[in-house]
């Protein structure tokens, strides 16, 4: 009896399995909530997925925080920064160390990999603010650094040393951030001219042959997050959607969410094709399934 068993134990085991995975390729870029609204405060940003699978962001139930939310969406407090800090990015080293852009110090804060505090990596006085930050596959960090009150930004290369190199300036209001699967683009882009610009970028993180990839006739543009194929997801602030652009630039989907002001998003789950979107508008995170993993999540998995 105990290989009959086994065997019909098996296909009870497979069965919902299945069916859970045609549910999912049916609801393929469906928004759905994932975190209740109003948990996280107006100033929720900076989604990025743990080594331990866990979704963190920043400004959960009060500023000055980094909550850590659950594959079930229930979020808790993780991290209270310094007094003064305010964070907003947020990105994963190699080596599980989070790096957060303190917008309000002019810092880029580290909290490395078991660590109960954060310590200052990288500040700049020369920087308006560290905004949205962007790694590549050797840590090099690269962070957007807008001037909202003059529609203007620049753009910094941060080393594993902690200098500060300052790539570009006269730019527009820079926001997201991104590098490609391949390691040789950097896409950043600009929230108040709706533009997205790519640079090709050495080893040694310097940039050249700067091109526009793609400019939107309206509405305001925030996070950015590559793919493995290189396709783009842009959050539209102020329209509700997330575009998918192809690595040509060609707008190829557009994801339409609950909330309005999406903030940045970030690739997770058990296979890399789970996307959190934040909504600064509801407080809250909203998930879709993509078709493909995030760039993001591939380098966690080596």
């Amino acid at each position: 009896m105990r290989p009959f068993i086994s065997i019909t134990l098996l296909i009870l085991q497979i069965a919902p399995f299945r069916s859970l995975m045609a549910q999912t390729e049916f609801t393929l870029f469906q928004a759905q909530d994932f975190t209740p609204a109003g948990g996280f405060t107006p100033g929720i940003e900076g989604p990025a997925v743990g080594p331990d699978g866990y979704l963190y962001a920043v400004n959960f139930a009060e500023e000055g925080t980094i909550g850590r939310v659950s594959p079930e969406g229930q979020a808790t407090v993780f991290l209270r920064l310094p007094e003064g800090s305010i964070a907003n990015g947020i990105r994963f080293g190699r080596d599980g160390g989070m790096y957060i852009a303190d917008y309000a110090g002019h810092n880029i804060l580290l909290l490395p990999p078991g660590g109960q505090s954060v310590r200052v990596f990288a500040h700049e006085d020369r920087m308006h603010q560290p905004n949205d930050i962007a790694i590549s596959d050797s840590d090099m960090l690269f962070a957007s650094d807008p001037d909202w009150a003059h529609a203007s930004g620049q753009l910094w290369r941060i080393d594993q040393e902690g200098h500060c190199h300052l790539l570009e300036t006269d730019m527009g209001t820079t926001n997201g951030i991104e590098v490609s699967p391949d390691g040789q683009w950097l896409y950043v882009n600009e929230s108040v001219q709706r533009r997205i610009w790519v640079y090709r970028l050495a080893e040694d993180g310097t940039i050249s042959d700067k091109k526009l990839f793609h400019q939107f006739p309206d509405h305001g543009l925030d996070g950015m997050r590559c793919d493995v194929d290189g396709n783009l997801y842009v959050t539209r602030y102020g329209k509700g959607t997330v575009a998918k652009l192809s690595p040509e630039g060609k707008v190829l989907n557009e994801i339409r969410l609950t909330g309005q002001t999406p903030s940045n998003l970030a690739f997770g789950g058990p296979d890399g094709r789970t996307v959190y979107v934040t909504l600064a508008d509801r407080g809250c995170v909203e998930t879709f399934r993509a078709d493909r993993p995030g760039r993001s999540w591939t380098l966690r998995q080596h």
